[in-house]
């Protein structure tokens, strides 16, 4: 499993999102895995959510992870959420 798999989703509009997956899966990925950050989380559930009921009803949710990033910057350390949420055919 490469990294061409991954889509990190940022300030993009969600139909790009969905988009880029539709496109992984159309190319033969077996998997697909959205990863987003602090305020682009909520684009990243709702980019799955469409892709699964709209585009792909055979695509699952595999796998959702949560995780924390510590981020520095000019102010200090800040707490940053992270998901990964992975998207297959499913065995």
């Amino acid at each position: 499993m490469g990294v061409d798999n991954v889509v990190y989703v940022g300030r993009k509009e969600v139909m790009t999102y969905v988009l880029a997956v539709v496109t992984q899966i159309n190319e033969g990925s077996e998997e697909v895995i959205l990863k987003a950050r602090g305020r682009a989380i909520s684009r990243a559930v709702d980019t799955a959510e469409i892709v699964k009921n709209r585009f792909l009803p055979d695509l699952k949710i595999l796998d959702i992870e949560t995780d924390t990033e510590k981020i520095e910057d000019e102010d200090g350390t800040s707490n940053v959420s992270t998901i990964s949420i992975t998207l297959g055919k499913g065995k």
